[in-house]
């Protein structure tokens, strides 16, 4: 119907009329010929020059022919994160490299950049790293706040106020060779990341100004984290970007310390910020877990770290008559009595495991004993002796059933071993009659 509406339309029309209608018809279909081709001439030509650009590097050729320091960026390139993606140098540095004249390749109008200023590298990092729809192109997992947060850490701040020592991307995932983050040679894979960091912070001279330690690789090479992922290979295990941050990297304030041990230790730290210990710590403006933890030297707890004894942490700040120094003793007392009582009953249920008694129940059910003991070393964190006494009392009255089911098992065990003792004697003594009377029947025939 709408064909023959149009010719309906053509064919009234004058003789002239159509002649127009028809040159602008050959003019239309004249314009979409040339726009195709012109399309793909500019296609092929845009293949042309990306092939041109990875035949002819102006920056790799170039950079190895100079030797030395400046072919390093070229040679270490080969191993690189971003060289692996396909990315060249010009996709950082911006410049053509398909000129090998030098005011050509490094033209800074086509957004060529040598070598960015401190200031400038969180944005030259971030003009791709930053950009959600360009990385998505890579790794769709991968964040793209790190200069947002870079902006506000305690590196960032300094960098923009002109100090140019802090550290930025680089310095820690490296240049012309960096590697992804979860390769095990990488500067800020878990294992390598203390390492990272000590190269500023332990250098007592690069740190010099600052007025914070430079020892904090020291201690933590000591610690019960360090311990678990140097040692155990336990990658879970902090370092300093899982309490510090990494990108916003920022020393945790003295209210915040909780909240960052509580990252992992969940529990103790809601029952530290439930407990009397918190406001008076924060009155006193000292970081609640760290005064009885330490920071960086953390060491694995043990049950001395409570009660009123020279090790304890109590005596650091209770002195006996404070109601703080008798709590602390009443705890400790508790955690001592369930302990001692769990170690009877496990002493009582393997002897007599190994002389063979039946006792896999209560010694299973001393396993879960043990679980409530770690359960209230956890809530020693509440700082409340009654607390405290709700999670010990009947893991006490589990223990004490256990030690009676491994005596009750021993006795048992006695109880065979003189049943035993009889029936021997019973089989001796008529072995013995038995023997009396053949020899007594011998004897009469002799006779």
């Amino acid at each position: 119907m709408k064909s023959h509406y149009l010719e309906k339309i053509f064919y009234t029309q004058q003789p002239y009329r159509r002649l127009k209608i028809i040159v602008i018809l050959l003019f239309l279909i004249l314009f979409a010929i040339i726009w195709a081709l012109t399309q793909g001439a500019k296609a092929e030509s845009d293949t042309a020059n990306t092939t041109a650009t990875k035949e002819k590097n102006s920056c790799v050729e170039c950079h190895t022919q100079m030797g030395e320091a400046l072919a390093h960026p070229v040679e270490a390139m080969q191993k690189d994160v971003h060289a692996e993606h396909n990315l060249s140098c010009a996709d950082c540095h911006g410049g053509d490299p398909t000129q090998f004249a030098p005011e050509l390749a490094m033209n800074p109008r086509k957004g060529f950049i040598a070598k960015p200023k401190p200031k400038e590298m969180a944005a030259f990092c971030g003009k791709c790293h930053s950009d959600a729809e360009f990385m998505k192109k890579f790794n769709p997992t991968m964040r793209v706040d790190q200069e947002h947060e870079y902006a506000t850490s305690v590196h960032g701040k300094r960098v923009q106020q002109g100090d140019e020592k802090p550290a930025t991307c680089i310095s820690c995932h490296g240049f012309h060779g960096i590697k992804a983050v979860n390769d095990a040679t990488s500067p800020v894979y878990p294992l390598n990341v203390a390492a990272t960091c000590s190269g500023c912070h332990a250098n007592a001279d690069y740190m010099r100004g600052y007025d914070i330690p430079t020892n904090q690789l020291e201690k933590y090479n000591h610690s019960v984290h360090a311990e678990a992922l140097q040692k155990k290979q336990d990658l879970s295990a902090p370092t300093c970007n899982d309490c510090h941050g990494n990108h916003g990297a920022a020393p945790p304030g003295v209210s915040a310390v909780a909240n960052v041990c509580g990252t992992c230790h969940s529990r103790q730290a809601e029952m530290f910020q439930k407990s009397p210990h918190n406001d008076a710590f924060a009155n006193m403006g000292v970081a609640g877990c760290a005064v009885c933890h330490s920071n960086h030297e953390i060491q694995t707890p043990s049950d001395e770290l409570i009660g009123t004894n020279d090790k304890s942490a109590c005596v650091n700040c209770h002195t006996q008559g404070d109601a703080g120094f008798a709590a602390a003793a009443t705890m400790r007392g508790m955690i001592s009595e369930l302990d001692e009582q769990i170690h009877d009953a496990d002493g009582l249920l393997t002897k007599a495991a190994k002389a063979g008694m039946e006792v896999s129940r209560p010694q299973f059910e001393l396993q879960e004993t043990r679980n409530q003991l770690v359960n209230a070393r956890v809530v020693v964190h509440s700082f409340s002796p009654t607390t405290l006494a709700n999670a010990v009392s009947p893991a006490i009255e589990s223990a004490k059933k256990q030690t009676e089911e491994g005596k009750q098992a021993l006795v048992e065990l006695r109880n065979r071993y003189k049943g035993l003792g009889l029936s021997l004697a019973f089989i001796f003594l008529a072995a013995m009659s038995v023997y009396l009377k053949i020899r007594q029947i011998e004897n009469g025939k002799n006779k």
